[in-house]
């Protein structure tokens, strides 16, 4: 049974919204935090960006397991990607280690300026002095690749989003994750960091806020689609698809109405929701 455990290879999604949180009947079924995965490999917890969905996921990490190593990725560090960060619990809890990694961004120097940044007046009454935890914080470069464990490897690449935004893929088991958020391609031009980065990969999680007849409307906000989300997958031999970062103003309704056109495409392509969980 321990040996079971020690493989296993857990995908929860805490939030996926984007842009900023939603609530009312009308987003009920999808979920209306922003953005957070959790991915546990084995013994190691990994959390993909710090939308409003860390809080209620660092309430259970705390109650389940007060005495641990978190490893926090940040995609990029736009609000609906950061701003649980203050109200994650285990950064007040003295026997816990993080390490914060990020991308180099513009408009801030490393990672412990970014969430320094983040929480200070006049935008929050305290800055991250507060937290009790062990923290580090890390800076990768572009195209970065690390290994969290003997068993757990990481690549990253960049991504064509205002501001720098990096993609992770997670490697473990013999299995593959990999989150591409946030990122805008360019019509009839697929992003070659993006292929190789999951090539082959078992699932990966796509921005999927718009679709390819709104793209028009929205150039340089740095968003995907589903449609190009399906033709990533295909060109890349990815087994399966997730549709995230849906915008505020997508309901339930249409997300399952996207959900059913990628369905036709392939059964393994879904809408992530809040509460999502996947095992590989």
């Amino acid at each position: 049974m321990a040996d079971h455990c020690a493989e296993n290879f857990d995908i929860t999604f805490w939030g996926t919204r984007g842009t900023l949180p939603v609530s009312g009947a009308a987003f009920a079924r999808t979920g209306g935090s922003t953005n957070c995965i959790e991915v546990t490999c084995g013994e190691h917890t990994i959390i993909i960006d710090a939308g409003t969905g860390i809080r209620e996921l660092g309430s259970k990490l705390v109650a389940n397991n007060p005495d641990q190593k978190i490893h926090l990725f940040l995609t990029h560090a736009h609000y609906d990607h950061v701003e649980g960060i203050p109200f994650f619990a285990p950064f007040f809890m003295n026997d816990v280690k993080i390490d914060i990694t990020c991308g180099k961004l513009n408009g801030t120097k490393d990672t412990g300026a970014l969430i320094k940044n983040l929480m200070k007046q006049p935008y929050f009454p305290v800055g991250p002095e507060v937290f009790s935890a062990d923290i580090e914080y890390n800076t990768l470069q572009e195209h970065a690749e690390f290994n969290i464990s003997d068993k757990i490897s990481v690549r990253t690449t960049p991504m064509n989003h205002p501001g720098g935004a990096t993609g992770y893929r997670i490697d473990f088991a013999g299995k593959s994750f990999a989150c591409v958020t946030d990122t805008e391609h360019v019509l009839g031009k697929h992003d070659q960091n993006i292929l190789k980065l999951i090539d082959n990969v078992d699932v990966f999680s796509y921005d999927c806020s718009l679709l390819d007849k709104e793209m028009d409307d929205f150039q340089g906000y740095g968003h995907s689609t589903f449609e190009e989300g399906i033709r990533l997958a295909k060109l890349s031999n990815a087994k399966s698809m997730l549709a995230s970062h849906h915008m505020p103003f997508r309901t339930d309704d249409d997300l399952e109405q996207i959900e059913r056109a990628m369905k036709k495409e392939n059964e393994a392509y879904k809408v992530a929701r809040e509460g999502d969980k996947i095992k590989l």
